[in-house]
């Protein structure tokens, strides 16, 4: 079975996230796709990020009834930072049946070369890349292992999502209705006290 691997923070998952994946299932010859939920991106701050659980929480909510998504928290478990090739090795060993598809933006491809054991990665596994605003992919965009995927370009991000939040605006119509009322109701991202200016 053909399984695309979509990492993420997913801080948090809005409508983007998902046009891209269901454009992925029903293009590019997928079977099934996973929302591999990372717990610590070792590019990112984890000060930053929402716990763990609760942004499982969200794509849960968010993908509830959709038989070809799946949340996937196999990173939690894992040592931390998480890197994709220690990801990738234990879910080949756990699923041998499965044939595993790493999905990336043109953006991370470009970059590709900077993570542990790339050329790794290139040898076993298939790569699916999406195009982003301002990536061309770089010069590893014409390997034999790496499929261009022409996706609908989506500008919508998390940080968009974060910072509106936090400046009191109603953005539930860029996220799915289940995860945005979760949010909403846990008060997730909202500005706190100590962030108000000092007079």
């Amino acid at each position: 079975m053909k399984t695309g691997l979509y990492f993420g923070s997913f801080n948090p998952v809005h409508n983007g996230h998902l046009m891209l994946a269901n454009y992925l299932t029903e293009y590019s010859g997928l079977d099934c796709l996973w929302f591999v939920i990372s717990p610590q991106n070792p590019f990112k701050k984890k000060e930053s990020l929402l716990p763990d659980y609760q942004r499982l929480e969200l794509m849960k909510r968010a993908i509830e009834g959709y038989r070809k998504f799946s949340a996937c928290d196999i990173e939690f478990q894992m040592p931390k930072p998480s890197y994709t090739i220690d990801t990738l090795t234990y879910l080949h060993e756990k699923y041998p049946e499965r044939e595993f598809y790493l999905i990336m933006g043109t953006d991370n491809l470009e970059r590709f070369d900077h993570w542990k054991n790339y050329e790794q990665i290139l040898k076993n596994y298939n790569l699916i890349v999406f195009p982003r605003n301002g990536s061309d992919g770089g010069y590893l965009k014409n390997h034999p292992k790496i499929q261009i995927v022409n996706t609908p370009l989506i500008e919508v991000s998390s940080t968009f999502i974060r910072e509106s939040i936090q400046e009191g605006k109603d953005v539930r119509f860029f996220m799915p209705e289940k995860a945005f009322e979760y949010l909403d109701e846990m008060n997730f991202y909202k500005k706190s006290k100590k962030n108000t200016p000092l007079t």
